[in-house]
């Protein structure tokens, strides 16, 4: 059996309603993409309206956790070490023993110096004996001098034997003080080989063993054997740059983000602001200046003692709010210091503001006149103008785009506060940045395609 042809009309019908229907597809995504019905007009721009908003203006850095106050311990004295008792991480309270220098050295000079000390007291007495006895002849040699029964040259003799026997006695008894201040000295040495914590703190650093020896602060710095840091009271030390520096002031609030706890956020006060700036790359074009900040950390932190309690206790007996985070020297951190807050103040997108030479239309305005008046003189024709650089933005007015200059303030990271040239509900071009950085110019005509922009930027 044959099977039966189809009609050519029905073909061509068939053939015409699939173009048609492709071609109104066609038509509806050209027209909505903005490639139809623009003739007239003008430029397709994204807007937003001009809203009231707190805005806050914020200085973003990055640096290393650290506690506010840590302490190097170096000794005083040389030798090996022989008793050590911390650990790292441990906490000490002020004068516990943490370790003891050998000893035997420091023993030995004390030993050396008390023999000293004695012979030099013995040395005084022989010298206190000697002198009375040059007192004695000097005094009877005195009364025979008046009476005229002796020489001059004996009188002067005994005088001088008397008065050479009290000098000997005052340097006598200058070199037994000189040892007593040996002694002393040599017994604080002896002291100093026992190490005790100078405040109360954690071990956050311990860079030495038993049984090492260490060099004392004599005319060099000692050996670092470790510190004591107060961790109850941490700080993020940060780089900001020269450019921001002017924005940060004492006791601004900042917000702090930890690497190591990247889903919760701190508080934190800017406490220290350095005078003196440290500079990378001094001399080349990667040339960069900073300047060091330190903002403490205000939130709940590194409550040992509480922990310790804490974990005595059965779990089901432990409160939510328990949690304290626990921030060790070292850690990478990065702050948003609130430098300045507006409150309620008419602001627009950041990307809104661009910038503008006023002096090209002053130039194009002196040409046309020039022009007509057809003066002949090149000096006259010849115009110089400096540039007149404004911030403005474009405000969509009856399908046009109006130009204005405007004052601006602060910003964040998203808005920037307007102080005068818009008001309150203007709608401002705020795209595409092409059109608004270089081709939008004042009197445009533009059409208003909110949608077009939003669906390619939630697209991406």
């Amino acid at each position: 059996m044959s099977k039966q042809k189809k009609s050519p009309t029905k073909k061509i019908l068939i053939i015409g309603g699939i173009f048609i229907i492709v071609f109104g597809i066609g038509a509806v995504l050209a027209s909505s993409m903005g490639w139809l019905g623009n003739g007239d007009a003008g430029k397709t721009v994204e807007t937003a309206e001009a809203k009231y908003k707190t805005i806050t203006q914020v200085v973003s850095a990055s640096g290393k956790i650290q506690p506010e106050v840590e302490v190097i311990i170096r000794p005083d004295v040389s030798g090996e070490i022989i008793e050590l008792n911390v650990s790292e991480g441990d906490f000490v309270r002020k004068n516990d023993l943490m370790l003891r220098i050998k000893p035997d050295i420091y023993q030995a000079r004390i030993d050396e110096i008390n023999a000293s000390l004695l012979t030099q007291k013995a040395r005084f007495e022989q010298a206190k004996s000697t002198l009375l006895e040059a007192e004695s002849e000097f005094k009877q040699q005195e009364k025979l001098y008046n009476r005229d029964l002796t020489s001059e040259s004996a009188f002067i003799k005994a005088k001088t034997q008397y008065q050479s026997q009290q000098a000997n006695l005052e340097a006598t008894k200058y070199q037994v003080q000189s040892v007593e201040a040996q002694l002393k000295q040599a017994r604080e040495e002896l002291q100093k080989t026992i190490i005790r914590a100078p405040k109360d703190g954690t071990v956050s650093k311990l860079a030495v063993e038993q049984g090492e020896r260490v060099l004392g602060n004599t005319q060099m710095t000692g050996t670092e054997m470790m510190r004591i840091a107060d961790m109850n009271h941490m700080e993020v030390q940060v780089e900001v740059n020269e450019n921001d520096i002017v924005n940060v002031s004492l006791a601004d609030t900042a917000i702090i983000q930890v690497d190591a706890y990247p889903e919760r956020t701190f508080k934190g006060v800017v406490t220290e602001i350095a005078n003196s700036a440290t500079t990378a790359g001094a001399g080349t074009s990667e040339q960069v200046t900073n300047y060091e900040v330190k903002i403490r950390i205000t939130s709940r932190h590194n409550l040992d003692m509480a922990a310790a309690e804490l974990q005595q206790k059965p779990a089901t007996e432990m409160p939510e709010d328990t949690f304290s985070t626990s921030f060790k020297p070292g850690m990478s951190g990065t702050v948003d210091i609130q430098s300045e807050t507006v409150q309620q103040v008419v602001a627009i997108p950041i990307q809104a503001v661009t910038v503008r030479d006023f002096a090209k239309d002053k130039a194009f305005n002196a040409d046309a006149d020039s022009a007509a008046a057809d003066t002949t003189d090149d000096e006259e024709n010849s115009i110089i103008v400096q540039e007149d650089l404004r911030k403005v933005v474009f405000v969509v007015n009856e399908g046009k785009a109006e130009r204005r200059a405007v004052k601006t303030g602060i910003s964040d990271n998203t808005h920037i506060q307007i102080l005068s040239g818009v008001e309150n509900g203007d709608e401002i071009v705020i795209g595409s940045y092409r059109t608004l950085s270089k081709e939008l110019a004042d009197g445009d005509a533009v059409t208003v395609n909110n949608n077009k922009f939003n669906s390619f930027a939630s697209s991406k």
